[in-house]
């Protein structure tokens, strides 16, 4: 067994437990319930957009819509303030592939160019309070599938943006905007063209027992992110993706107060900070997550480009395997320069075990600007390497990890 103690740019030995009760949602958040229904619908088997919009347009405040038996194929939805969509279980919402549908007015998505925001997501809430999606069925964003009128899929075109360095125009999954107390609960989102569930600037956010599943090869199809939320719970989620299986992202606004708890990632990049971190992450707490199969497993990344303070990020009781990169904290992400610094301070892993091993790199920008981060019984595989520098690590890991990380997250 070996233990080893980590004194980078000074001799630490001694440090304060960070205090984790303020380094989450400052809700109190209960599994939730669905509403009741205000029209239940039945798959017509050709385009039922019409019929689903007006159902939600028409639908009171309080209560939801609900798909309750076949499956649906449908154009691009938007669920209104106060009002939910509810899909059952056996039940299958399709996104169409015909990429004029989603053209917010440019022509130019299902293509490639320099910015790609031609899209409009397949399920937009904006401005919202007290919506939702709920149900124990499949939203299907079909990216796996050739784009109507194309020999390509949406994946395809995300491939070959790759090729040329530049952007595809692919629409979101669902995306919520600038809303407060929004809810996703018990659905499977599958096969997202880009990004799956992502909410900008929203104030109170539950995603519980959400399934994600994506192929790992699927680029871009981010699982769950906040971008400059507040008041943020992801519980009992099971993400298989091709990028981070969750991400929090500070670009327009702070992001703060977030728990991520009992979720379980299968493969992507795993539990993800920034890049975007601009207006600054904090009060983060990571607790009960397994992890297998995973590129990173924690991971904190930015640059000078969309730098921002990274602060009060507790991840308590993870265990991980199969993780290139277990943990990887990286303030010159992709080596990209800007005029906004990066700091990451009061980091804390306490009671993580990673049993396979990896290389655990831990970069900070300089000597003047050190990655901060605490060691509180973590212990590793052995045969781990290690890139450290420009960081104040105070405490030990061990390398003795052994036995399995059971399973933290749902079916």
């Amino acid at each position: 067994m070996q233990r080893h103690t980590f004194s980078f740019l000074a001799a630490v030995t001694t440090l304060a437990l960070v205090y984790l009760g303020h380094a989450r949602d400052l809700r109190h958040v209960t599994e939730p319930k669905t509403p009741p229904i205000c029209e239940a619908l039945k798959a017509g088997g050709t385009d039922d957009t019409r019929t689903i919009q007006s159902a939600l347009d028409s639908c009171a405040k309080g209560k939801a819509v609900a798909l309750s038996s076949g499956v649906f194929y449908s154009g691009p939805l938007t669920i209104p303030s106060g009002v939910s969509l509810m899909v059952g279980e056996g039940v299958t919402l399709k996104a169409t592939t015909n990429a004029s549908r989603y053209d917010l007015g440019s022509h130019t998505c299902g293509t490639i160019d320099e910015y790609g925001l031609g899209c409009r997501p397949f399920i937009t809430m904006h401005g919202a309070r007290g919506s939702g999606i709920y149900g124990k069925g499949t939203i299907d964003g079909r990216g796996g599938t050739r784009m109507a009128g194309s020999n390509i899929t949406w994946w395809h075109l995300a491939r070959n943006a790759l090729a040329v360095r530049k952007l595809q125009n692919n629409p979101r999954l669902v995306q919520i905007n600038n809303s407060a107390d929004i809810t996703v609960h018990g659905v499977t989102l599958t096969n997202s063209p880009f990004y799956t569930l992502v909410a900008s600037e929203t104030s109170g956010f539950t995603v519980w027992g959400v399934k994600i599943v994506n192929p790992s090869s699927a680029l871009n199809t981010d699982g769950i992110d906040p971008v400059g939320c507040q008041n943020v719970t992801i519980a009992h989620c099971n993400i298989s993706t091709g990028d981070d299986d969750v991400a929090i992202k500070a670009l327009t606004a702070p992001s703060r107060h977030v728990s991520v708890l009992n979720n379980h990632f299968n493969h992507g990049v795993g539990m993800s900070i920034g890049s975007e971190t601009n207006h600054g992450v904090s009060d983060v707490t990571v607790s009960g997550l397994t992890i297998n199969g995973t590129h990173m497993g924690l991971y904190i990344k930015s640059n000078t480009f969309r730098g921002g303070l990274v602060s009060n990020v507790a991840y308590d009781n993870v265990c991980i395997s199969n993780a290139d990169w277990p943990v990887q904290l990286d303030a010159n992400y992709y080596n990209i320069h800007g005029n906004h610094t990066p700091v990451f301070r009061n980091i804390t892993l306490s009671n993580v075990r990673v049993l396979t091993n990896g290389t655990y790199i831990i970069h900070g920008l300089s000597a003047a600007n050190p990655i901060d981060v605490t060691l509180k019984n973590v212990h590793i595989a052995k045969g781990s390497k290690f890139s450290v520098r420009n960081a104040k690590i105070t405490g030990t890991w061990i390398e003795d990890a052994s036995g399995s990380c059971g399973y933290a997250g749902n079916n």
